[in-house]
C-alpha cells in the first residue's frame, strides 16, 4: 500500500500523460489530501450574491468538506465565513439560508457576531478578564476565508494563501461567465427556480470529466434521448416540435456533429466544448429578445453575444456552466466514493419569461433525480466506481487524440472529441494537489 501524505513523487506518479491510476478516484487518503489542497489552493465557487440581497442574508454551503456561510454584511459587502464558533466548534446555522438580521448568535453558549464574523458579544464576559481572551483565535471571532472575489455576481474563494490571484487563475475563460451574464440586456443574472439535488454514488471527478466527454452522449443516451427522438418522429406531420424535444434531440447528434462542435482548452483545468456550434445552438427563438438585447448592447455586440452558443464550460475544480441556458452545476465531493450534485438555473434580468421556462425545463429533463437522461450518466459512473476495483488494469485511459506535443497551462482549440480537456484536468490536478506538500 502506497502512503501518499508527504510523498509529491508518488502522487505526481498517479498522472500520467495519457493515463491516471485508479487511486485518484478510489483512495481515502487521496481523497483526503485533495480536500487540503486542491480545494485549497484554487478558488472554488461558493455562491451568486442574488442569494443574499440583503444585509443579513446567508447562504450555506461547503468549500471541498468544509462549511462555510457567504454573507451579506450591513455595508454590502460579501464575505465568506467558516460555519463554526471559535468557541467549542458548533455551528452557528444548519439552516441553507436564511436572514440572520444583525448578527449570528451561536445556539451553545450565545456568544454572538457581527456579519462580518468580528466578535459581538460573550455572556459573562467578566470571566475573561486578564486570561489573554483578546489574543485568542476565540477573541478574533468566527474565522473568514481569506480571499474572496465577486465575478459580477459569482463568488469564488480560495482557502488557502497558496496558488494564483484570481485573474491569473481564470484569465480567458471568464469569457464563458461573460457571455452567460451578457446574455441578460441588462448585464445581470439572479438565481431562480430553486435547486435540484442528486447523490452520485461516485467520485466528484468522474462528473467533471463527463462534462467534455462527447464520445458517450449517442451511446449512453440512446434509452432515454433516443426514445424521445423516436417518439417525435411519429408525430402527425406539421406539429410544432415541442420545448422539450428541442432539448432532447441533440442529444443524439452523431460523431461528426461533436468532432465539428470543437474544444477549448485553457490554463488550470479549465476548457470547454462547443466553440463552433452545440447541441443549444438550434432552439426556437423568443419573440421580442434579440429586439431587447439590441437595444441594449447594439445591433453587432448582441449579434456576437448570442450566436456563442458554448456548451459546457468546465471551472476547475468542481463547475461547469452553460451559457446559453443560464445553468450553473456544482459537483461537492462527499467522499472517495459519493458525490451530491447541485443544478442551479439563473433569470436573465429584463429577458423574457420563457427563456427562463426553457432552462427550468432543461434542468428538470436532464439534471434532475427524477431525469430520464441524468439516470443514464448516473449509471455509468456507479458501473465505472465499481469496475476500478478490478485488479487486473489499476489505470484509466485518457488518450483519445493525444498529441506529444501538448503542454500544460497552454490555449488550443481542437476537435471536439478529444480528451485533451480531461488530460488538462489532471495536470491542473497534479500540480494544485503538490504546491503546497
Amino acid at each position: 500500500m502506497v502512503e501518499y501524505r508527504g510523498n509529491v513523487e508518488a502522487i505526481k506518479s498517479l498522472v500520467r500523460e495519457t493515463e491516471v491510476h485508479r487511486d485518484v478516484y478510489v483512495s481515502d487518503e487521496i481523497f483526503q489530501l485533495e480536500m487540503e489542497n486542491v480545494f485549497a489552493n484554487t478558488w472554488v465557487y461558493v455562491g451568486h450574491d442574488s442569494q443574499i440581497p440583503n444585509a443579513g442574508d446567508y447562504f450555506g454551503t461547503t468549500i471541498g468538506t468544509q462549511p462555510v456561510l457567504m454573507v451579506r454584511h450591513t455595508d454590502g459587502k460579501v464575505h465568506v465565513l467558516f460555519n463554526r464558533c471559535p468557541h467549542k466548534g458548533t455551528r452557528i446555522t444548519t439552516e441553507g439560508c436564511g436572514n440572520t438580521g444583525k448578527f449570528f448568535r451561536c445556539p451553545y453558549h450565545a456568544w454572538s457576531f457581527k456579519t462580518d464574523g468580528s466578535l459581538l458579544a460573550i455572556p459573562l464576559k467578566k470571566g475573561y478578564e486578564n486570561t489573554g481572551f483578546e489574543q485568542s483565535h476565540a477573541g478574533k471571532g468566527m474565522s473568514a476565508v481569506k480571499h474572496v472575489h465577486n465575478y459580477r455576481g459569482f463568488v469564488f474563494a480560495k482557502l488557502n494563501d497558496a496558488g494564483p490571484e484570481f485573474e491569473e487563475f481564470f484569465s480567458e475563460s471568464l469569457s464563458s461567465l461573460d457571455n452567460m451574464i451578457d446574455r441578460s440586456p441588462a448585464g445581470r443574472l439572479e438565481v431562480a427556480g430553486g435547486v435540484l439535488r442528486y447523490m452520485h454514488n461516485c467520485n466528484w471527478k468522474m462528473l467533471v470529466e463527463n462534462q467534455t466527454d462527447t464520445c458517450h452522449p449517442m451511446v449512453a443516451h440512446e434509452s432515454s434521448a433516443g426514445t424521445a427522438v423516436d417518439v417525435w418522429k411519429n408525430a402527425p406531420p406539421g406539429s410544432k416540435k415541442p420545448m422539450a424535444v428541442e432539448i432532447f434531440v441533440p442529444f443524439m447528434s452523431p460523431y461528426e456533429f461533436f468532432e465539428n462542435m470543437g474544444i477549448r482548452v485553457w490554463p488550470n483545468g479549465h476548457g470547454h466544448t462547443g466553440v463552433h456550434h452545440s447541441i443549444h445552438s438550434d432552439y426556437s427563438v423568443v419573440p421580442g429578445y434579440f429586439e431587447q438585447m439590441t437595444a441594449a448592447y447594439g445591433e453587432a455586440r448582441a449579434k456576437a453575444i448570442l450566436d456563442e452558443n458554448r456548451h459546457n464550460t468546465v471551472y476547475f475544480p468542481n463547475i461547469m456552466i452553460k451559457g446559453p441556458i443560464q445553468l450553473l452545476r456544482v459537483f461537492r465531493p462527499i467522499s472517495a466514493n459519493k458525490t451530491l450534485v447541485e443544478s442551479w438555473t439563473f433569470r436573465l434580468v429584463d429577458a423574457p419569461d420563457l427563456l427562463l421556462e426553457r432552462t427550468l425545463m432543461y434542468n428538470r429533463l436532464i439534471n434532475a433525480p427524477t431525469s430520464v437522461v441524468g439516470h443514464d450518466d448516473l449509471e455509468m459512473y456507479e458501473r465505472a466506481q465499481e469496475g476500478l476495483h478490478v485488479d487486473a488494469n489499476p489505470w484509466v485511459n485518457i488518450q483519445r487524440l493525444y498529441d506529444p506535443g501538448e503542454v500544460a497551462d497552454t490555449i488550443a482549440v481542437t476537435n471536439g472529441t478529444t480528451e485533451w480537456q480531461m488530460r488538462n484536468q489532471f495536470r491542473a490536478w497534479s500540480k494544485f494537489m503538490t504546491m503546497t506538500m
